[in-house]
């Protein structure tokens, strides 16, 4: 009688499955009951881990809704680039087309002057640190072994993380200085880009708010005339004068929204900025402030050098001149520091001089 190993493999898979019936259990697929265990031991752990609190069980059970904001909010950072640079042109063309040989017909030569050197110095701080927010990394901590201070350990990298850095969950890696993730720049917000997001801010909140204010009569004279021509027997406008008034409306609701909204933020970064904090260092410090309140202690922010001395080390200025050069004009220079080692609380003169 010849062996056959495929023959007794058939009938151990028969004897089995016959078992199997007999007893009433079906037996489930390998990759089903490894997940069931997985699960099992996750509610287990929650039971009998002494650190669990309610942040855990919280983090734990949203955990899919926040990996699905992250991977949607990743997958859509260039729609929103895209965006912003589809409305911030069309604004542009609205207002070389339409505003400006309006402007050179109506106005004097000293307000022509006025709005040329302005707007374009404008538009060029714009375009410039939009593009080095968006291009330029924010910084990373070192992923090789060296002699750098860490405070603590990110449980989601397995990395040392200095002083002020933090986890970014969408671009899925620690940030130094992190403040957050911008979807408008497709990038994280740190410790080498954050003036040029904050600037980016300023100067696009001015921008619109220049552009809300200049054309506020021409909004005006538009709607106006849009009003007379849909509701009364007044003669009737060509198709190209309907396409400007629309065109003023469009801009002018478009900037004074987009100016009113960003001012805000700019106003509640640059408050952030006065305190030597970022936007998750000022939760942070809010919950040391209660902590020690409640045991008669006051917290300080170690990292707070003063409101003069705090814009000094965020813009990086190091002398007077540089008030202008690197603020009121475009510059590429690099952030004062490293972004892994701080110099903690504040000093009693000026960390630069003016």
């Amino acid at each position: 009688m010849r062996y056959c190993p495929s023959s007794v493999l058939h009938l151990l898979r028969f004897v089995r499955l016959r078992s199997c019936t007999r007893r009433g259990r079906i037996t489930l697929p390998f990759w089903i009951r490894e997940l069931w265990a997985y699960m099992k031991l996750l509610v287990n752990s929650l039971y009998f881990n002494s650190l669990t609190d309610s942040d855990v069980v919280f983090d734990s059970v949203f955990e899919p809704v926040f990996w699905t904001v992250d991977y949607i909010t990743r997958w859509f950072g260039s729609v929103f680039v895209t965006l912003v640079v589809i409305l911030t042109s069309s604004v542009l063309l609205v207002a070389y087309l339409v505003l400006l040989p309006m402007a050179l017909s109506t106005y004097s030569p000293g307000w022509i002057a006025w709005h040329l050197c302005y707007g374009h110095w404008n538009l060029v701080m714009i375009v410039f640190h939009y593009y080095k927010a968006t291009m330029t990394s924010p910084g990373y901590p070192p992923t090789e072994k060296n002699d750098s201070p860490f405070v603590s350990f990110c449980k989601k990298c397995i990395m040392p993380k200095p002083a002020r850095t933090h986890h970014c969950g969408i671009c899925n890696r620690c940030i130094l200085k992190m403040d957050h993730h911008c979807p408008w720049l497709n990038n994280c917000v740190g410790h080498f880009n954050h003036r040029y997001f904050f600037s980016f801010c300023l100067f696009m909140a001015m921008g619109c708010v220049y552009c809300s204010i200049s054309g506020r009569n021409m909004f005006l004279d538009a709607y106006n005339a849009i009003e007379t021509t849909y509701q009364t027997a007044a003669p009737p406008y060509t198709f190209k004068d309907k396409m400007i008034h629309k065109s003023i409306i469009y801009m002018w609701v478009l900037t004074s929204t987009v100016g009113l909204a960003l001012g805000a933020l700019t106003f509640w970064h640059a408050m952030l900025i006065s305190r030597g904090e970022t936007s998750i260092e000022k939760h942070i410090n809010s919950k040391e402030t209660k902590r020690l309140a409640r045991r008669g202690r006051v917290y300080r922010n170690p990292f707070n050098y003063g409101r003069l001395n705090n814009w000094k080390v965020f813009f990086g200025v190091e002398k007077r001149s540089h008030w202008v050069t690197r603020v009121l004009l475009p510059s590429g220079h690099a952030p004062l520091g490293d972004g892994l080692t701080w110099v903690a609380f504040p000093f009693k003169k000026d960390l630069v001089p003016v």
